[in-house]
């Protein structure tokens, strides 16, 4: 089955979309630090998702376009919901009680090989060529420059874990993406993002309850730290950016928005190195000078194929 065309979309719109996904994610690897040095790290996540998706809901219902949610468009948020924030989100927030922000941005850069893989082999459609292939394989050297170090310092079990987790999230993550393509949701992406993020923060609220995270937690031993954290992760990472990632989806071929995962890297190690004081090496530089190589060879392929 050949993939449907995708809409059209302003030059304008697509280079605003596209700098809150790769910036404004890139920044809440650290936000996601700050949040559960004293959070929950499902509860706060869950707590995030329902916060926003409220918002979104109520600005939805007031725009022109709103249109009454179907049962087949709950359907899809929860699978969606599920896969991106509860298996996505929800890893990398467990994962980053164990591992460097910086590390787990660089982990996250598998996704994009599991968005072409899935999209051919699900989606139908053409076999990923020489050119995507380069790309990917730029984008995962690059990124091992970048952070390469902490690979080979060695890890414990926990970190291992961590790793472990990251990856999984990132083809949950994928997977979703891709299932959302094909699956009925409503015209209105505000919409559309407010469903998800009420399924999916409804889903970790409930996980996080079934592991027990409400016991001890109590709302004054959490910093001031974590609550800009989690303001930030509210306004920033699911207002700005989830919005933004899910308006993509629908005017964008899915390889090129998926690029993200490796300029996050990059943006993570910056913020790294001017806030936390973290140590910003040569080696550093060269790995992001690879990735936004790998980035531009992407976005130009796709260009052309999509």
């Amino acid at each position: 089955m050949k993939k449907p065309a995708l809409p059209p979309a302003r030059p304008l719109l697509l280079i605003a979309a596209f700098a809150a996904v790769y910036l404004v994610w890139g920044s809440t690897y650290l936000a996601i630090k700050y949040a559960i040095a004293t959070m929950p790290p499902l509860l706060m996540a869950g707590a995030r998702f329902l916060l926003a998706g409220s918002i979104m809901a109520v600005v939805g219902r007031l725009a022109a376009d709103y249109e009454k949610p179907t049962l087949a468009h709950w359907k899809t948020s929860f699978v969606v919901g599920g896969l991106l924030l509860v298996c996505g989100n929800g890893g990398v927030v467990l994962a980053e009680r164990h591992l460097p922000s910086s590390l787990a941005a660089l982990l996250v850069a598998t996704e994009p090989f599991w968005i072409v893989v899935l999209g051919w082999l699900w989606l139908r459609g053409e076999r990923p060529s020489w050119k995507v292939a380069l790309g990917l394989l730029l984008g995962f050297g690059g990124v091992y420059l970048l952070v390469g170090e902490q690979l080979r310092t060695g890890a414990g079990s926990a970190q291992l874990g961590g790793v472990g987790l990251v990856i999984g999230a990132a083809f949950c993550w994928a997977a979703g993406s891709i299932y959302g393509l094909r699956a009925p949701t409503p015209k209105s992406a505000v919409l559309a993002s407010a469903l998800q993020m009420l399924a999916g923060g409804a889903l970790l609220v409930l996980v996080g309850t079934v592991l027990g995270e409400w016991r001890g937690f109590s709302l004054a031993r959490v910093s001031t730290a974590s609550w800009l954290g989690f303001a930030y992760l509210v306004i920033g990472g699911s207002l700005v950016a989830f919005t933004a990632y899910s308006w993509l989806l629908q005017h964008a071929p899915p390889a090129r928005v998926a690029t993200y995962a490796y300029v996050n890297p990059v943006v993570a190690v910056l913020l790294g190195w001017a806030v936390l004081g973290e140590a910003l090496t040569g080696q550093m530089l060269a790995g992001a000078a690879v990735i936004v190589a790998s980035v531009v060879l992407l976005t130009t392929q796709q260009k052309k194929e999509g």
